[in-house]
């Protein structure tokens, strides 16, 4: 399996330092992850590097708990995009989907979908730790409602990460048109192969390098 061309090398840590994401840049060239997934403050620097390489540029709006305003959110959407985004990974509003306001969801991935349209890619966190399956399942096809291209798992920052059961759960939800991207605590080949056969098409993970190399005891930065 080629597993780098299905990876988001990630560096989201708020320590991060120019030094870091320059680092990052280089190794997604070198391996040819599918993207970088860095903070918004690191795109521009990023599409510039990145530029002819192949190399998507991936950031995160909402993050990391998903409880900016619409407009918010909209916001970064439109800001990120015009410094060279090409995909974002937009937190959802966990509250409200728990406490069932399905209409505000689904508008508020909306008009991040609208704000992005034929110009970025949009993932959806969902925040698979903090929900039951049943608020999964509607998560994910208010997702699909909404017109997102993938639906994702964590933002690595709560109280858990990816799952095969939760990517299987995913994949069933959304069917075969929605990507569905597994991240947070992948740290090896192994984990990313669990997560690709469950149903993922997509790995978001700092220990990249360490996951293409298959060498376990590469320094993986505990996304």
């Amino acid at each position: 399996m080629d597993i780098a061309n299905l990876i988001d090398h990630t560096a989201l840590k708020p320590d991060t330092k120019k030094d870091d994401i320059l680092k990052v840049l280089e190794e997604a060239k070198k391996y040819g992850f599918a993207s970088v997934c860095i903070n918004p403050v690191w795109v521009k620097l990023a599409a510039e590097e990145l530029a002819g390489q192949g190399v998507e540029v991936c950031t995160v709006i909402g993050f990391p708990l998903g409880a900016n305003t619409t407009e918010t959110k909209v916001y970064e959407t439109k800001d990120v995009i015009a410094k060279g985004a090409t995909e974002v990974d937009m937190v959802i509003n966990i509250g409200a989907l728990k406490a069932g306001a399905d209409d505000l969801v689904e508008k508020d991935i909306y008009e991040v979908v609208k704000a992005a349209k034929g110009k970025a890619l949009v993932k959806v966190i969902i925040e698979t730790c903090l929900l039951t399956d049943e608020e999964k399942i509607r998560a994910c096809q208010l997702s699909v409602k909404a017109g997102a291209d993938f639906v994702k798992t964590s933002t690595g920052f709560s109280t858990g990460g990816a799952t095969s059961k939760d990517i299987a759960l995913m994949r069933k939800t959304v069917g075969e048109n929605v990507g569905v991207k597994a991240s947070g605590g992948i740290r090896t080949r192994e984990d990313a192969e669990k997560m690709v056969e469950a149903g993922a098409s997509r790995i978001g993970a700092s220990a990249s390098v360490a996951i293409v190399l298959n060498d376990k005891e590469s320094d993986p930065n505990n996304y």
